[in-house]
């Protein structure tokens, strides 16, 4: 489970970002074409939040839908996989959404 390695960096990062200070709230932004799963880094943030600056901070998720541009005609689709037809039916597609994994936010006491 790799989510418990971006976990790990995420709160390292935002204990350094906080210098100290209490965190109230942490949002991220997650791509649904990340390969990352929400559920695994909530699961995970309360285990590696324990005896930081972190403990007991609210994790709020926000993901990120796919969103991809067609190289044939420069429509733009939504998708859930790394590729996909476009309605032109042209499988050439850039991808320009839905790979993010951001911190977006940090709340301090």
């Amino acid at each position: 489970m790799h989510e418990l390695g971006i976990t790990q960096n995420i709160v390292a990062i935002v204990t350094e970002q906080a210098q100290g200070a209490k965190v109230q709230l942490v949002v991220l932004e997650i791509g649904k074409l990340s390969g990352v799963l929400p559920q695994a880094i909530e699961f995970c943030f309360d285990i590696c939040t324990q005896n930081t600056v972190l403990v007991g901070a609210k994790l709020e998720i926000r993901e990120i839908t796919g969103l991809a541009r067609c190289r044939q005609c420069g429509a733009e689709i939504a998708i859930d996989k790394p590729f996909g037809v476009c309605g032109c039916g042209s499988v050439q597609l850039d991808l320009i959404a839905g790979q993010e994994l951001k911190i977006k936010q940090i709340e301090l006491e």
